[in-house]
């Protein structure tokens, strides 16, 4: 029995080289010999190598926009088919809903500024901050992750018990992750319109100090979704249903109606929804149960 180590593995700082997949398994930085992500389902994926295998991967250094595993040729290696949300893509996705770090091992790849010349470097934790299902270059659907550098400190997070034919067994410490909640003043009329009420549930929290909603984008704001912060993108929810709207367990039709949940999303006459946007978080972020 083999625990998957979530974090930098001992005595491997950030930037060390290996000639090999070999050498990185025998290190425990990256296990798979072939696989690009270290993972099972809903334990998480603790580590990943970038090294050019899929098209629309973007390295940015302190950013990566990757791409999930699968749809490709085995010969050609190019995308020939669909990905899904199963095994190493799940538990990618898995590390956003838990917060555990992903170390990242960049293989040698032509015209990148942030790749070693030769064999394969280990650069550090990353966190994942988002991942969504949208079409690639060759016309199938992919999944991509929103990579994000971990600043600072070795910390490491807890790990799991993996099936392997060895009993060593690396340290673990715990890891915090901080969630970003935006309040511009765009969310604050917004939010005072709906008097703080959920527009998915029409729950109202109140606290000590006041009520408490959060301000849910649409089309989410940054690179590569490029939302706007106005308030036709803007949705007014409560904490639960602003997590669930993000993750893609809830989403909204052009009338309105909720999907994957019954109801109906309040409106206000006074807020107009821009339903392009809407459209945008169906296309790449709500997958129908029954597709896989």
């Amino acid at each position: 029995m083999l625990e998957r180590a979530f974090g930098h593995i001992s005595p491997y700082p950030e930037g060390s080289c290996f000639a090999s997949r070999a050498e990185l398994s025998r290190a425990g930085l990256h296990r798979p010999l072939i696989a690009g992500i270290s993972g099972r389902g809903q334990e998480g994926a603790d580590s990943i190598v970038l090294s050019g295998g899929y098209e629309d991967d973007q390295d940015f250094g302190d950013e990566i926009l990757y791409t999930g595993h699968g749809g490709r040729d085995l010969e050609t290696g190019q995308q020939v088919g669909h990905q899904t949300l199963i095994r190493g893509n799940l538990a990618l996705a898995f590390n956003k809903l838990s917060g555990l770090p992903v170390r990242v091992i960049r293989g040698a790849v032509p015209h990148s500024l942030y790749s070693p010349e030769i064999g394969y470097r280990y650069d550090g934790l990353y966190r994942v901050e988002d991942y969504w299902r949208e079409r690639g270059r060759s016309g199938f659907y992919i999944w991509r992750y929103r990579l994000k550098k971990m600043p600072g400190s070795l910390q490491l997070g807890p790990a799991v018990m993996e099936e392997q034919g060895s009993a060593l067994y690396p340290p673990r410490q715990l890891t915090t992750v901080l969630r970003l909640v935006r309040d511009t003043e765009q969310a604050r009329q917004i939010k005072a319109l709906y008097h703080y009420r959920c527009q998915m549930c029409q729950v109202r929290l109140e606290g000590p100090a006041g009520p408490y909603a959060e301000a849910a984008h649409i089309r989410p704001l940054g690179t590569p979704h490029h939302g706007p912060d106005s308030s036709d993108n803007i949705l007014c929810l409560c904490p639960n249903h602003h997590v669930l709207f993000d993750l893609g367990g809830v989403a909204i039709a052009d009338e309105f109606t909720l999907i994957g949940q019954e109801g109906r999303l309040l409106v206000d006459f006074r807020h107009s929804i821009n339903k392009d946007h809407l459209r945008y978080h169906r296309e790449h972020y709500w997958i129908d149960p029954t597709e896989d």
